[in-house]
C-alpha cells in the first residue's frame, strides 16, 4: 500500500530544515539547469489538500479545451493538433482528443491511435530544419481533457536538453511567429501524409 499523504508530509518535514526547506536536488548542478545553484532555495512543501480541487473539465467545472478550442493545424475524427503561441522554444504543439476524455479513460483503440500519433508527430518535428529533438510530455494536473505536449528542441543548444526544456521555454523570449507558423504547417502536412487526417489549409 502506498504511503498516505500525511505520512509523506511528515517524512518530508523530517528531512527539511527548521524553515521546512529541503536541500537542493542534484539537478540544480546539471549543465542543462537554467538557474545558478548558489542563488536558489526550495519552497517549503505545503500540507496535502484532500480531496484535491477539481480540474478544468471535471466536477462540474467547464472544460476550456471543449468550450474554447484553439484552431487545429491538423485533425481527424478522434484527435486535433494545435500550436501554442508565444513559445520560447521554436515550436510547441499540443495534441488533444476530440472527445472529452482523460488520459486514463481512453479505450484500447484510442490508446493505440495515441501511441502511433505521438511517434508520427515526433518524427515530423524532428524532420524540421534546425530541430534536434522532439520532447514529449504529459502532466494532466490542469485539465481533465487528454492533452500531450511536443516541444521542439533547437539544434546546437545543448543546455536545452532533457527535462529542463519546459523551464527554458518559459524563460526564453517568444520566437517569431512566421517561422513557427511555417514549421507547424510542415508538421501538419507530414502527419497527414504519414498517418492520415487533414492538415489545415
Amino acid at each position: 500500500m502506498a504511503i498516505t499523504p500525511d505520512e509523506l508530509y511528515a517524512h518530508v518535514r523530517h528531512a527539511a530544515d527548521g524553515d521546512g526547506r529541503l536541500p537542493l536536488p542534484a539537478m540544480t548542478g546539471w549543465e542543462i539547469f537554467p538557474f545558478e545553484h548558489d542563488s536558489l532555495r526550495t519552497v517549503p512543501l505545503a500540507r496535502p489538500e484532500l480531496p484535491e480541487p477539481a480540474r478544468d473539465g471535471e466536477g462540474g467545472r467547464p472544460c476550456r479545451a471543449c468550450e474554447q478550442p484553439a484552431p487545429a493545424i491538423w485533425s481527424d475524427a478522434g484527435w486535433r493538433l494545435q500550436v501554442l503561441p508565444g513559445s520560447g522554444a521554436p515550436l510547441v504543439l499540443m495534441l488533444l482528443s476530440a472527445a472529452h476524455v482523460d488520459f486514463t479513460g481512453v479505450s484500447d483503440d484510442q490508446a493505440a491511435q495515441l501511441g502511433r500519433l505521438i511517434v508520427h508527430i515526433s518524427r515530423a518535428v524532428e524532420a524540421l530544419p534546425n530541430i534536434a529533438r522532439a520532447h514529449v510530455s504529459r502532466w494532466g494536473d490542469g485539465g481533465a481533457h487528454l492533452h500531450v505536449f511536443f516541444l521542439a528542441r533547437p539544434a546546437g543548444f545543448r543546455q536545452l536538453r532533457g527535462s529542463c526544456l519546459p523551464l527554458w521555454d518559459d524563460l526564453l523570449p517568444a520566437g517569431p511567429d512566421g517561422p513557427r507558423a511555417a514549421d507547424a504547417a510542415a508538421v501538419a502536412r507530414a502527419v497527414a501524409a504519414s498517418y492520415g487526417g487533414v492538415a489545415a489549409p
